[in-house]
């Protein structure tokens, strides 16, 4: 049975709380870590054989776990099914997410799109289990669009790729 839940919460969430990280069902670990870490950059933390590894960006325990505990050989899932959209990495400088085009395209590849959401600027490709991945830098939030009542005014619109490219050098 569903509640009525109302669309606000009675109490907001704290402020501080994030998303710590993903764990992604992939067929093989071999090739996951060959698109995370030998295209993307990301560290491998841990390795648990050839069933699960831990990858993070710096010094951090993990952001991405990967495993194959239910998937070894499998294959993506169909499309009208519920699951991950995709997994959001975040750059911290517009350069950063300018290499990680770079990047991607040297290991050929492709996009799925590129757009400019006016809070943020974001690539979209999928690895190679299908998984959906969203890389993006975010603006400072002073530079944020907003309607005239101050709500966020959040867009689409197409994100200059060789501009981009640029920053990357």
């Amino acid at each position: 049975m569903f509640k009525n839940i109302p669309p606000t919460p009675q109490a907001p969430v704290a402020a501080g709380v994030r998303i710590g990280h993903v764990h992604l069902k992939v067929a093989n670990i071999d090739r996951a870590l060959e698109f995370y870490v030998g295209v993307l950059g990301f560290g491998v933390k841990q390795r648990y054989g050839e069933q699960a590894a831990f990858i993070a960006a710096g010094d951090y325990h993990h952001h991405i776990g990967l495993n194959t505990w239910e998937s070894e050989g499998g294959s993506p899932p169909p499309r009208g099914t519920t699951g991950l959209f995709h997994l959001a990495i975040v750059y911290p400088e517009r350069a950063d997410l300018a290499d990680a085009l770079r990047r991607v395209r040297n290991a050929g590849y492709e996009l799925e799109g590129a757009s400019d959401h006016g809070v943020s600027q974001a690539l979209y490709l999928r690895d190679p289990d299908g998984n959906g991945v969203e890389l993006y830098w975010d603006r400072p939030q002073a530079d944020w669009p907003q309607d005239e009542d101050g709500t966020l005014a959040m867009v689409t619109e197409r994100l200059d790729l060789d501009a981009l490219l640029e920053e990357a050098a």
